[in-house]
């Protein structure tokens, strides 16, 4: 069967760069906990992926879209070879710092993930977190795969568009999202997977969604002033409790249901070349 992406929806590539700019500058290098984001019981997407991976010790990692380098210097801190790259200029001068307070060696580099800058076969790994739908899918998916090694590994992990909930979040929330933010339709998650082989595809956050809930109704946090994707994993210990009920609830519902992932907020797509 032959599958195709949507029409390229990335219209201005400038715009981005600039938001990121931007948010890199209310952010302080020594306030991140790189661990966080793999270790949060609220990052179930990195712990996904963590196990697919296995052992990190000498591979030679590519993160795209590496926005403040949490996983590029936390593959690093395990020993991977990490090449970060973002779009964004001061992204990656705060990705350097970064890795320099982590005690780590990262080489990171300013590109787009449709245009990067290594032969074919260069990478075991390839890492993209919240990318895919900021981006032109099909030319960043070729460069990826072109420059994966046989055998390598494609880890990413994206929001999906049909979850009418978030829709609504992600309409109040327009300060703190870019205009040209598309979230991945079922279809494009399809198609995706065409390019790799023994794909692995998991959902996450469908009645955990409760959680953003009480942030704006009860909680009523401005969704404006902070970015709930980066609050639920700053907050992981206070949510463990309900988070853990609501996830195992997911899975059973999710696995009895498979109808019912479409509706989830995130998909993690990991595939062999």
């Amino acid at each position: 069967m032959n599958y195709k992406f949507e029409s390229n929806r990335v219209k201005d590539y400038g715009s981005e760069e600039n938001f990121y700019d931007n948010w890199v500058k209310e952010v302080k290098a020594e306030k991140i906990n790189v661990e966080e984001l793999f270790t949060a019981i609220t990052a179930p997407e990195n712990e996904y992926i963590l196990k697919y991976l296995g052992p990190l010790k000498g591979k030679r990692i590519l993160e795209v879209g590496c926005g403040f380098g949490e996983a590029s210097v936390y593959f690093a801190k395990k020993g991977a070879r990490v090449v970060a790259s973002d779009i964004s200029q001061k992204m990656v001068d705060f990705v350097k710092k970064l890795s320099k307070l982590n005690g780590v060696e990262t080489k990171v580099l300013k590109f787009s993930c449709n245009r990067i800058p290594f032969p074919d076969n260069s990478f075991d790994v390839v890492y993209a977190a919240n990318v895919l739908h900021h981006v032109d899918i099909e030319s960043s998916v070729k460069e990826i795969k072109r420059v994966l090694k046989k055998g390598g590994s494609f880890v990413a992990w994206d929001p999906l568009i049909h979850n009418p909930l978030i829709n609504v979040y992600r309409k109040k929330a327009f300060k703190v999202r870019t205009k040209n933010e598309h979230p991945l339709k079922l279809s494009e998650v399809i198609t995706i997977r065409s390019y790799f082989r023994s794909v692995r595809i998991r959902y996450t956050w469908f009645l955990t969604l409760w959680i953003f809930i009480k942030y704006y109704l009860i909680d009523r946090v401005d969704v404006n002033r902070e970015r709930y994707w980066k609050k639920v994993i700053v907050e992981a210990d206070k949510l463990r409790f309900p988070y853990l009920i609501l996830e195992r609830i997911d899975r059973i519902i999710l696995k009895i249901f498979p109808i019912l992932h479409k509706y989830c907020w995130n998909v993690v797509i990991m595939g062999k070349k």
